[in-house]
């Protein structure tokens, strides 16, 4: 008990008691001395009781306090060893210094004294000594990690069952997926009603099984498509599984002239199930754009995609140019003006299928530009065609001109590219209300927002052949130059390589109408001609490379030394003309500082899924990528994509 209670309530009252006794005796004498005598004694007795009194009470009072004392730490003690989670004191170290014994229980040891907490949760290995939670695994538990760094102690809470109550729940989620059947009409023709009723009927018991397997729930829409209606732990499954279904259909058909492939788009981790049903038909969407026989995959923000190891199949009619090239029309004739541009560091496709699209909005007396920022080796020859027609090389013009001469009535027209970060100028898009897109390469994550018109055709060899069929059926009369004709053509010659590569009878059709319309394949030729010392320098980087997987071929240039885009993708042309080569990757640093790599395969190989996973696109075939740092890095980040893919599903078919 504190000092001042113990004078209040049994110090300085007693002692007034007493002063007060004393002087009523010494009044009493006064008048009767026996009395007071008498008074006096029982004075005297009472202040010697009290003071025995008190000293007896202190005694008890202090042994009674000391009890105390000790139950109370007894309580903390017992409440401390009792607690339903652990509590640890660490040091800077982070070594155990004490704990309460629910650790010892945790850990199934005596104790854990001088043990580094790394050692008991490996998780923390990763995290920094700061304020805050993580979750960590102990055997077939799972706790709660609770610091407080500036006490250094480490609060531990068993939250097992709260945590596979949360496993449980998003697991239960819901999953949407469409499956379609991304070439039935190509391969049907020619088959009469049973024929074709059979391979039809083999397909779907193909997908019902598989379906069942994986205990999915499967709803024919129609002749074409499924829907599919399962859980976000089964859908994991078959992302684990990496859509075998895929591969089963393609292999059992493939007694067929053309096999039939699946294209497959699945949704999950949206708020609302409107909003899983949406993305799952822009994954089928972005997996038919990317060529079909692929499945692509959204959970909440991240897209995954699988499959995809076979060319997408050229379409036998032309229904969908034609439509394409009226609503095209319709929208140039109701423009003021049209803005066309391609891609970053333009190629030969990209600056022919502008100049097609030019001579369209032409053919309507619009005014129309192309958006061209400097020039790059490789269309160097053939802007030097274009200047020899003052009329053509007055339609180029430099961004800034082209945000100037932008109104709300301009028609923005983005050839050989559907990616907005791929553009020079992305500002244009934003000034722009309508927007088109023309484009063969495969469709990434990434697309151009609120485009009115999409023409992605990933069949086609080049946009320049695309953009030839919508001028056959955009006008009745179209008569092109031979400087136009000739470059369009030069745009499917060098995306071909020649015609030698994703070439289908549709692009020899439009090679044939650019002939026809004076296209010089002589001055392509000379457009083609290597100088003498990039023919030096390819040597350069090719004799770096080495054979990795048996069949690829990479070839790392030397650091310090820059070289030009064209270049290095025609180092990746020649290394594939090897013996035994089914891949070629060239890895070399570009005049803009970037590391570039190209990625050639004959079909084998999907080198499209290997750019992406760094961050690039392309084709099956074709594809590249750009990024920031050194030659080396770039080696080792391209290593270890391949390694990966060997280890999921291989490399090649």
């Amino acid at each position: 008990m504190p000092k001042f209670l113990i004078t209040r309530w049994h110090g300085m009252h007693h002692i007034v008691a007493l002063a007060v006794m004393l002087l009523l005796s010494a009044g009493l004498a006064w008048y009767e001395w026996v009395a007071g005598a008498v008074a006096l004694a029982m004075t005297i007795g009472v202040a010697v009781y009290t003071f025995f009194a008190e000293k007896a009470f202190r005694k008890d009072l202090k042994a009674y306090l000391g009890t105390l004392s000790y139950r109370v730490k007894k309580g903390g003690n017992d409440v401390i060893s009792e607690l339903p989670f652990g509590i640890i004191i660490y040091n800077e170290e982070r070594i155990v210094e004490w704990h309460n014994p629910y650790i010892a229980q945790l850990m199934e040891r005596e104790n854990v004294i001088g043990t580094p907490l790394t050692e008991l949760f490996p998780t923390l290995q990763h995290a920094k000594d700061r304020e805050g939670t993580v979750e960590a695994a102990v055997g077939n538990h799972m706790y709660q990690l609770i610091f407080r760094p500036k006490e250094r102690i480490l609060y531990v809470k068993n939250i097992t069952d709260l945590w596979q109550l949360g496993r449980k729940y998003e697991d239960e989620k819901l999953s949407l997926g469409v499956v379609m059947i991304d070439n039935l009409e190509e391969v049907t023709q020619g088959l009469d009603d049973h024929q074709r009723g059979t391979m039809l009927s083999k397909v779907t018991t193909e997908i019902t099984e598989w379906a069942q397997k994986y205990k999915i729930y499967l709803k024919r829409l129609t002749s074409d498509r499924f829907l599919l209606i399962t859980d976000h732990k089964t859908l994991r499954q078959l992302e684990q599984s990496r859509f075998v279904i895929l591969d089963e259909v393609r292999e059992m058909t493939g007694e067929q002239k053309i096999p039939v492939t699946l294209s497959i788009g699945f949704a999950a981790g949206a708020e609302h199930v409107v909003e899983i049903g949406q993305w799952a038909h822009t994954s089928l969407d972005i997996a038919l754009g990317r060529g079909g026989d692929q499945a692509a995959v959204k959970v909440g923000g991240r897209q995954s995609f699988y499959g995809g190891k076979s060319n997408a199949v050229e379409k036998r009619t032309r229904v969908r140019a034609r439509v394409v090239a009226h609503a095209l029309r319709d929208l140039i004739r109701e423009s003021h003006n049209v803005m066309i541009m391609g891609h970053k560091l333009p190629d030969m496709d990209s600056v022919g299928a502008a100049v097609g699209v030019l001579k369209a909005a032409q053919l309507f007396g619009k005014e129309a530009y192309i958006v061209l920022e400097g020039l790059n080796p490789s269309i160097e020859k053939m802007m030097e065609l274009i200047r020899e027609d003052e009329k053509l090389s007055k339609r180029f013009v430099h961004p800034d001109q082209a945000l100037a001469l932008m109104t709300p009535q301009t028609l923005t027209i983005v050839v050989d590219t559907h990616k907005a970060s791929m553009l020079k100028e992305p500002k244009l898009l934003s000034h722009s209300e309508r927007v088109v897109v023309i484009d063969h390469h495969r469709r990434g994550e990434e697309f151009i927002p609120n485009a009115i018109l999409v023409y992605l055709e990933p069949y086609a060899s080049s946009a320049c052949e695309l953009v030839t069929e919508l001028l056959q059926y955009i006008h009745e009369r179209v008569g092109l130059d031979v400087r136009e004709a000739t470059a369009l053509l030069a745009g499917i010659t060098v995306d071909t390589k020649s015609f030698s590569l994703r070439t289908g009878a549709r692009t020899f059709e439009a090679a044939s109408f650019l002939r026809r319309n004076g296209a010089d394949t002589m001055i392509i030729q000379r457009m083609l001609q290597e100088d003498l010392d990039e023919y030096v320098s390819k040597a350069e980087i090719i004799k770096h490379a080495h054979v990795y997987f048996d069949h690829v071929a990479i070839a790392d240039a030397e650091s310090g030394k820059r070289y030009p885009q064209l270049l290095i993708a025609q180092s990746a042309d020649t290394l594939l003309n090897m013996t035994d080569i089914l891949a070629s990757f060239v890895i070399a640093e570009r005049p803009d500082g970037l590391v570039g790599i190209s990625a050639r395969s004959l079909g084998g190989m999907n080198v499209q899924i290997v750019m992406e996973r760094l961050g690039g696109g392309g084709h099956l075939t074709n594809a590249a990528a750009q990024f920031e740092g050194t030659v080396e890095e770039a080696k080792i980040k391209l290593m270890e994509v391949l390694e990966q893919i060997e280890s999921e599903e291989g490399l090649f078919e």
